[in-house]
């Protein structure tokens, strides 16, 4: 039995269901547990002379979870070679996502076309098969993503065409189907936020953003509708508008909405911050690495690929995205240190730097979705070097104002692997960011500067609960692998995928 997936062109490769095991590939990826291998790895390794064998005892193969080695086979056995991976003596759910990794690179590099994927075959439960499917399948998409659409002469695409995932019984095709649906939904959303991140902001303005985003509602069929300077200044988001006026780029404001469950059920709103380029305005950034602020729209490119994600996967929750869209650039009309701007909720703000924009455009977005009445507000932006300073590249900043919704985001987190720390917001912090002249200013110094932001935003989101995810490390690297990474997409879908109805 064969089920084939390849939802749309986007996919590198096909991905085929088989059961039981092709009996020819270019290449058969087979487990190995500590020393031990499954039956019908031991039935192929007796065929070769016990090549596997002699190979695990020799240390080609090492005993760190996720080593794998490639060794040629007789051309009788029908597959040209096997990429042995090793598990460890007792594979769990980190071995399989370290495991999957190993393997996307190894094949990624190789010429093989066809590949007979049968880690199935170590006897993992039906949910370790689904996950194991998932991650394999996420983990090649991953890999194969190439962003060469600006080189005159693109590298060579890799060879890999076939893919066929091995059940080792007919019952098991349904969680390794569900598992390969769900990776390709999340492998999808990552790139198109990787996309989006990578993409020139003379190409990826806000009104690239805003069309990205009604495209994805044409095709999904979801409904889109984007505000324009006329509209946002009637709702009189003066916070908004102050980063944008230093911009000859019209600001725009996307609202999607995605109704897929029962219309009594209050919507999860998602918030991404989309300054398509950050010069940091009047207080203007240092010139080294001021590229790299191309990237400080990924909080809004993760909505969009949250979307393209949640679409795809069909999932019955109720979903709005509210993307902030502008350039914060310096030119004669742009605001200055010690301006005072009116919030579209009425309060005041003395801005000191005009850097720190990020906050300035959320706020507005933040009081805009009070009219959906949401079950909670996530936000989602690149806000400050000081979470990079407090967390690294590893790991995202989480605030929130409820601790369900805290708990319920980091065991998300640690679900998909897309790691979240849960940072302080007492009241305490709110002191920093006093002002003489207005309501408050938008900086609190340098003490505590991720937490002074979130403290900053928590005063707009007294309605409803509110999480902020501070994403600044996270969402892109730098340095020889440079660009966007597509997280937290795998988190917040998780999560979303946890509050069905």
């Amino acid at each position: 039995m064969s089920i084939s997936a390849r939802p749309n062109k986007e996919s590198p490769v096909e991905f085929t269901i088989v059961s039981p095991a092709p009996e020819h590939a270019d290449c058969v990826v087979l487990p190995v547990l500590g020393e031990k291998l499954p039956s019908f790895a031991k039935e192929l390794d007796i065929s070769c002379g016990h090549l596997f064998t002699t190979a695990i005892q020799d240390g080609e193969l090492a005993a760190k979870v996720g080593s794998t080695v490639s060794l040629g086979l007789p051309v009788s056995l029908g597959y040209k070679r096997v990429l042995l991976v090793q598990l460890g003596k007792e594979p769990n759910i980190k071995a399989i996502r370290d495991a999957s990794r190993a393997i996307a690179k190894a094949l990624l590099a190789s010429k093989n076309k066809t590949v007979c994927l049968a880690l199935s075959l170590a006897q993992f439960k039906k949910q370790d098969n689904e996950i194991l499917a998932q991650e394999l399948v996420q983990a090649l998409m991953l890999e194969a993503y190439r962003f060469e659409q600006f080189k005159s002469e693109p590298a060579p695409a890799a060879t890999l065409e076939i893919v066929s995932l091995v059940a080792p019984k007919k019952t098991d095709i349904e969680p390794i189907e569900a598992g390969l649906v769900y990776g390709l939904g999340i492998g999808h959303g990552m790139n198109l936020t990787r996309d989006l991140g990578n993409l020139p902001p003379n190409v990826c303005t806000p009104s690239y953003l805003a069309a990205t985003a009604q495209h994805l509602a044409h095709t999904y069929d979801f409904s889109c509708h984007v505000l324009e300077q006329p509209e946002l200044e009637a709702l009189k988001m003066g916070s908004f508008l102050s980063v944008a006026k230093g911009s000859s780029v019209p600001p725009q404001f996307i609202v999607m909405e995605y109704r897929n469950a029962d219309k009594k059920i209050a919507p999860t709103v998602l918030v991404g911050k989309g300054i398509t380029f950050d010069s940091g305005g009047i207080s203007l950034k240092p010139g080294e690495g001021m590229d790299e602020m191309k990237y400080d729209m990924c909080g809004a490119a993760t909505v969009l690929g949250v979307f393209r994600a949640v679409a795809e996967l069909d999932l019955k929750i109720n979903l709005v995205g509210v993307i902030p869209a502008c350039e914060n650039m310096p030119n004669g009309n742009a605001v200055k240190p010690g301006d005072i701007v009116t919030s579209m909720s009425g309060q005041t703000i003395e801005i000191l730097n005009t850097d720190a924009e990020g906050r300035l455009i959320l706020c507005d977005a933040l009081t805009y979705v009070e009219r959906f009445e949401p079950a909670a507000v996530i936000d989602i932006a690149t806000l400050t070097g000081a979470c990079i300073i407090a967390l690294g590249h590893t790991t995202t900043g989480l605030y929130a104002n409820n601790e369900q919704l805290a708990a319920d985001l980091l065991s998300a987190s640690r679900q998909s692997d897309d790691k979240a720390w849960q940072m302080p917001l007492f009241d305490e912090y709110q002191e920093q960011l006093k002002s003489n002249f207005a309501d408050m200013a938008n900086i609190g110094g340098r003490p505590a500067g991720s937490i002074t932001a979130a403290a900053f935003l928590s005063r707009f989101t007294k309605k409803y609960h509110w999480a902020h995810l501070d994403i600044a490390g996270t969402a892109w690297k730098s340095g020889a692998a440079k660009g966007a990474t597509g997280r937290p997409v795998p988190l917040l879908v998780e999560y979303l995928r946890a509050q069905q109805s």
